[in-house]
């Protein structure tokens, strides 16, 4: 299982909605509307929490 990084869903990745790629690593997603806005802004969601 992957988290969706918008949304933080538990994505199966067989069975994803949508994917990305971003500095080399994949992404899943829950649904399409979650894969535009990461692909808007992927820092915005990868570094939430990270402070």
């Amino acid at each position: 299982m992957a988290i969706d990084p918008v949304c933080k869903m538990e994505v199966q990745e067989t069975k994803a909605a949508a994917t990305s790629e971003y500095k080399g690593k994949k992404y899943y997603f829950c649904a399409v509307g979650c894969k535009k806005a990461f692909d808007k802004d992927p820092d915005k969601y990868l570094t939430k929490g990270k402070n």
